[in-house]
C-alpha cells in the first residue's frame, strides 16, 4: 500500500506541474498586449497540455484508484471518496477537454497566420475568447477542494 501511496504522491506532483505549465501561460496570454505574444504562450501552453497535464492527471487517477483498491476502501459508498472521483471526473471529462479545445484552435490559427505573415481576424476573435482561461482556472480551483475531500474526509 506505501508503493501506491508514494506512486500516488509522485503522479499529484507531474498533474501539479501539467497544471502550472498549461495554467499559467493563459493566464499570461490574457494579460499580454501584442497578438503575436499572446499566440505564442497559447502555443506553450497547448504543447505542454499534452506533455504535462494530460499525462499527469491520468497518472493520478491510475494511482489512486490502484491505492484506494490495495487499501481496501469502498470505491462507491465512501461519500468523501466519491466526492472526490465526482470532482476529478469533472476535471478529467469535461474542463480538461474544454480547455484542450480552446489550446488547439489559437494554436492552429496561429499557425495560419505565420503562414500569411499577418494577424488574421479569426486569430484575433480566438484569442479574445476566454474558453482556456475559464476552463484552465476551474481546474486550478478544484485543486484545493479536492485537497480538502482527500485530507479532512468530511463525509
Amino acid at each position: 500500500m506505501s508503493v501506491w501511496r508514494a506512486l500516488h504522491t509522485l503522479a499529484l506532483f507531474w498533474m501539479m506541474a501539467g497544471i502550472g505549465n498549461v495554467v499559467v501561460p493563459v493566464w499570461k496570454a490574457w494579460r499580454a498586449e501584442e497578438i503575436e505574444v499572446k499566440a505564442l504562450l497559447i502555443t506553450d501552453a497547448e504543447r505542454n497540455e499534452g506533455v504535462w497535464l494530460l499525462p499527469g492527471m491520468l497518472a493520478s487517477g491510475l494511482t489512486g484508484f490502484a491505492w484506494a483498491a490495495a487499501a481496501d476502501w469502498d470505491l462507491v459508498r465512501t461519500g468523501w471518496l466519491v466526492a472526490l472521483e465526482a470532482v476529478f471526473a469533472l476535471d478529467l471529462f469535461i474542463f480538461l477537454p474544454l480547455l484542450g479545445v480552446g489550446l488547439r484552435r489559437v494554436r492552429l490559427l496561429a499557425l495560419q497566420a505565420k503562414k500569411q505573415h499577418a494577424v488574421t481576424p479569426e486569430l484575433r476573435d480566438a484569442l479574445a475568447d476566454n474558453v482556456p482561461l475559464v476552463f484552465g482556472t476551474l481546474i486550478v480551483f478544484t485543486v484545493p477542494l479536492m485537497v480538502w475531500l482527500a485530507v479532512f474526509k468530511p463525509f
